[in-house]
C-alpha cells in the first residue's frame, strides 16, 4: 500500500521528507521526492508496486492504494494539480493549508499535524485542487435486474471471480480468512490463481472463527496461519492500532486489534493479501436489516456503504498499511458493486436469510457450514467479546468519565471505553479542537453493529 504527501508549492522538499517519514510504514521499499511544476510530492511504495512505478512518475502521475478503482490519484490536468479519492473510499486521502493557505495533502492525518490541526478529510467519490472539493461520484441505486435469481446468481459468480483474477500479481499471495461467508468467498476464487496460498486467521482461544477458519483452508489446500491472542497482548497492541487508525471510536478500535495482530503476521510471508470486507454492506448482512421495512431497504444499503470509507474500510487499509500489506477489498470493485446495486434486495435478504443471493451463488463451491454459517459481529466472532469494555469500565472511574467525556470540540463520549481509547489517541496527536476528519459512530447506531467478515 503506497503513501502520499505533498504540498502544491515547489522548494519544500525537506518538510515533505519530514512528512513522508510519519507515513513511511505504507511502502518499505522505495521513496522519491518530486520537486516541480509548482508542487512538492513524495510517495513512498512496497516492492510489487515497483513494476510502472518510474513511468508513472514521469508522467507526473502518483497513485496510493492496491488500483483496480481503489486509489488516490495525485495527476497534472490542464497545468494544474487535481487530487481524486475513489469512489467507495478505499484509500485514504486529508487535506489542510499552511500559513500562506497553500494546499497540503497526504494519505495519513499525522503527516499533516505538523503542519496544521485544522485537517479534513477528502470525501470519497471527490476531487479536490486549490479552487476547492468537487463531488464526481455518487452511490446510487440502480433499475433492478429482470433476471431470474439462478441466472443473476451465475452472473455474479462470474464477475466476481474475474474481478478476483484481475487483482492476481504474484504466485505468492494470501487472504485473511475469518471462516465467514465473504472471506472465504473471496479466498475460494483466488485459490486456483496462486501457486502458493496462505491464509491466515486470529483470536482468541474460544473463537469460533478460528474453527471456521481452519476448515476452510483445508479445504482450499492453503497454508494456514492461527494466531493464537491473548487480552494481554490485545492490551500491547492497542496503543499502536490507535495511532496507526486515527481513531478512538470503540467499535473500530475494538474490530481492528486481531486484524492488526493478524496482518502483522501475514506480512512476514506475502505483500498482498486479499479480504471480504463490504460483503455485509451490500448484501445485506447484518442481523438489524431484517427489521428495516423491505420498501426502505435499498436505501439503508446505500447508506452504510457510503459510510464505509471511514470504518471498515479504514480498517482494512490502516492494519495493512502499518505492516506494508497491500489489501484487496474486492467486494468494493467499482464493476461489482455496480452490478450488485442492481440485484433487488429481496434476493439479498430472504426468508430471513441474509446475503441469500450471494450464498446461492456459492453453492458447490464453499463447504456448507461455511457457507451457511450465521453472520457474527466482527469481535464476537475473533473471540474478543467485551473484553475490552470490562476493562475499560475498571480503568476510567465514574467521576472521570463525568468530567472528562465532553471534549474540546462539543463531541460528548458515550462510554468508558472510547474515552479510555481517546486518553491513548490525545498521547499521540494531543487534544484536537477540529476531528471532523474522524468517522465516528452516534450513539451505537445499529447499523454499525459490526464489520464485514
Amino acid at each position: 500500500m503506497a503513501g502520499i504527501v505533498g504540498i502544491l508549492q515547489e522548494g519544500q522538499h525537506n518538510l515533505v521528507a519530514s512528512m513522508l517519514d510519519t507515513i513511511s510504514h505504507r511502502g518499505n521499499y522505495k521513496k522519491t521526492i518530486l520537486d516541480k511544476n509548482g508542487a512538492t510530492i513524495g510517495i513512498v511504495w512496497s516492492h510489487h508496486e515497483d513494476n510502472g512505478m518510474k513511468e508513472k512518475l514521469e508522467k507526473e502521475i502518483f497513485m496510493d492504494g492496491p488500483g483496480f478503482g481503489h486509489e488516490v490519484k495525485v495527476s497534472r490536468f490542464n497545468g494544474r494539480w487535481q487530487i481524486y479519492r475513489d469512489e467507495l473510499g478505499v484509500a485514504p486521502m486529508y487535506f489542510t493549508s499552511d500559513i500562506d493557505w497553500t494546499l497540503c495533502f497526504a494519505s495519513e492525518v499525522k503527516a499533516l499535524l505538523q503542519i496544521s490541526t485544522d485537517v479534513f478529510e477528502i470525501p470519497s467519490g471527490h476531487e479536490v485542487n486549490e479552487m476547492g472539493t468537487k463531488k464526481y461520484f455518487d452511490l446510487e441505486m440502480k433499475p433492478p435486474l429482470q433476471k431470474d435469481p439462478k441466472a443473476i446468481a451465475m452472473e455474479l459468480l462470474n464477475l466476481l471471480s474475474l474481478t478476483v483474477s484481475r487483482r492476481i500479481t504474484s504466485d505468492t499471495m494470501g487472504s485473511w480468512l475469518s471462516g465467514g461467508l465473504d472471506s472465504s468467498a473471496i479466498a475460494a476464487l483466488a485459490r486456483p490463481w496462486i501457486k502458493k496460498f496462505h491464509t491466515f486467521s486470529g483470536g482468541l482461544g474460544c473463537a469460533p472463527d478460528l474453527e471456521y477458519a481452519k476448515e476452510m483452508a483445508k479445504h482450499l489446500g492453503a497454508e494456514h496461519h492461527e494466531i493464537l491472542i491473548n487480552f494481554q497482548e490485545m492490551l500491547r497492541v492497542l496503543p499502536l492500532v490507535i495511532y496507526h487508525l486515527e481513531s478512538f471510536d470503540p467499535l473500530l478500535v475494538r474490530s481492528s486489534i486481531i486484524n492488526y495482530l493478524v496482518a502483522e503476521e501475514a506480512a512476514g510471508y506475502v505483500e498482498e493479501v486479499f479480504s471480504g470486507e463490504g460483503g455485509d454492506e451490500f448484501f445485506a448482512g447484518y442481523d438489524y436489516l431484517k427489521k428495516v421495512d423491505p420498501i426502505l431497504l435499498d436505501k439503508e444499503l446505500v447508506e452504510i456503504a457510503g459510510r464505509l470509507h471511514n470504518t471498515a474500510l479504514q480498517r482494512v487499509d490502516r492494519c495493512a498499511a502499518a505492516h506494508g500489506l497491500t489489501a484487496h477489498v474486492v467486494f468494493a470493485d467499482p464493476q461489482l458493486f455496480d452490478f450488485t446495486l442492481r440485484i433487488p434486495s429481496n434476493l439479498k435478504l430472504k426468508d430471513g436469510v441474509e446475503k441469500w443471493i450471494l450464498r446461492k451463488a456459492f453453492e458447490g463451491t464453499l463447504p456448507e457450514r461455511v457457507l451457511w454459517r450465521t453472520k457474527a459481529k466482527f469481535w464476537e466472532g475473533s473471540g474478543v467479546g467485551t473484553l475490552l469494555s470490562d476493562y475499560a469500565n475498571i480503568k476510567v472511574s465514574d467521576s472521570d468519565f463525568k468530567t472528562e467525556r465532553i471534549l474540546n470540540n462539543g463531541w460528548s463520549l458515550n462510554t468508558k471505553e472510547e474515552l479510555f481509547y481517546y486518553r491513548i489517541f490525545i498521547e499521540y496527536f494531543g487534544k484536537l479542537e477540529n476531528l471532523d476528519w474522524m468517522g465516528r459512530t452516534k450513539d451505537i447506531m445499529p447499523h454499525t453493529e459490526g464489520f464485514s467478515r
